[in-house]
């Protein structure tokens, strides 16, 4: 499947001002989180879905992420890294554990080859769904990767005791965070042999 040029409701999210620019804006600020994907009424699987290139399958990626900003900057990020990254987005905890378990409406999800997981999230926090993830004998294989804000040690620890495969913290420079998607892509979705890649549950 082609990319597909942006639809209106992503000119919607640019006329409300909800750029690549405002968001390390208002993070470096220290203004918190910005809205989540839901209530700022910006469908996530249009705003996200649909960057595979030519080359077939593509690779499956699951954002958990409740900033609109960040699932933007990653967006952008992953389409010029890799045209076949399919990137899908839950916006908070329970919704994470739905997409792994396809339940609901994400019944015909697809086994992510990668997770990536902020931990301070709504309903239920990125350390709970990680603790989820890692115990199920189903989802532990697949690499999770950390990725936030917080630079706290006890966070760090409690990842690692917790099995993550990997703890990034978020740049507040657009350059930097680019160039952190690039490592990702590099590392994870190119160079690592994934288990998900060779056998599709």
């Amino acid at each position: 499947m082609p990319w597909r040029q942006p639809d209106a409701q992503c000119v919607l999210f640019h006329n409300q001002q909800y750029d690549c620019a405002r968001a390390l804006q208002r993070r470096e600020a220290g203004g918190g989180s910005d809205l989540c994907c839901r209530s700022a009424g910006v469908l996530r699987e249009e705003l996200v879905d649909g960057f595979m290139g030519d080359a077939g399958m593509a690779i499956e990626v699951l954002l958990v992420e409740d900033s609109l900003g960040d699932v933007r900057l990653l967006q952008e990020a992953f389409r010029d890294a890799n045209r076949e990254i399919q990137l899908h987005v839950a916006c908070d905890g329970l919704e994470a554990l739905a997409f792994l378990a396809r339940s609901g409406e994400h019944a015909h999800a697809p086994r992510p080859d990668l997770i990536l997981l902020d931990l301070n999230l709504p309903k239920m926090d990125g350390r709970e769904v990680l603790a989820h993830i890692k115990q199920d004998a189903g989802l532990r294989a697949i690499p999770t990767v950390i990725l936030t804000t917080s630079d706290a040690e006890t966070d760090i620890v409690k990842s690692y005791q917790l099995h993550a495969n990997c703890y990034l913290r978020k740049p507040v420079e657009l350059d930097k965070f680019e160039t952190l998607v690039k490592s990702i892509n590099d590392f994870w979705l190119t160079t690592v042999k994934l288990p998900a890649q060779q056998s599709r549950a």
